[in-house]
């Protein structure tokens, strides 16, 4: 059945409160255009790369304010709001990089954990060490939508073929890849 994606883009940082609000923005920016789904960008909460201060940000998902705030967003605009990843925590010194589907009604339909961790050295010093923080998920996740049979995915995922090979000889017919891009990688991946 024919629907309208929206992908909301924004810039997270280290306030969750102001990403949370701006999300908010764009997201009933998106529906007041039409759209029946709605993807926000990984990290939409908070992105941090010291992990101490990502650890002293972050809560277990049942008391995310952004979740929580998410949440009650998709069930008063009654839409698939697909939050591509939040930085939820999983254990006292573990996070988690959790991708949500939410319902029209407010439920929670499907999640992903990030599989592949974003483990790298850049030019100038820069580097990024997701496995320090995030413990990586084990499995894939397909969801049937009204609409499609939606594969989810985060990121730098996308340099693993054999995972998008997996979901569409499952049946996907759309795949999501929500991302958070530093100018570097940005520039190097993407024209």
């Amino acid at each position: 059945a024919p629907f309208t994606a929206a992908m909301v883009q924004m810039r997270s940082g280290m306030n969750a409160a102001n990403n949370i609000s701006e999300a908010s923005r764009l997201i009933r920016e998106a529906k007041a255009q039409g759209a029946d789904y709605v993807l926000t960008p990984e990290m939409t909460n908070i992105l941090v790369n010291k992990r101490a201060d990502l650890m002293e940000r972050i809560a277990p998902p049942e008391s995310d304010a952004a979740l929580a705030a998410f949440r009650a967003l998709a069930r008063e605009l009654s839409i698939h709001l697909h939050i591509g990843s939040l930085a939820v925590r999983t254990s006292p010194d573990r996070a988690a990089n959790r991708s949500f589907l939410i319902a029209p009604d407010g439920g929670i339909l499907a999640t992903y954990d990030k599989i592949h961790m974003f483990d790298v050295d850049l030019a100038g010093g820069e580097s990024y060490r997701e496995s320090n923080s995030y413990q990586p998920g084990e499995a894939a996740t397909l969801i049937d939508l009204p609409f499609a049979r939606l594969g989810m995915t985060i990121c730098y995922d996308l340099r693993f073929p054999a995972l998008f090979r997996a979901l569409a000889e499952a049946g996907a017919t759309c795949l999501a890849v929500p991302a958070a891009f530093t100018k570097q990688t940005g520039q190097a991946h993407w024209h």
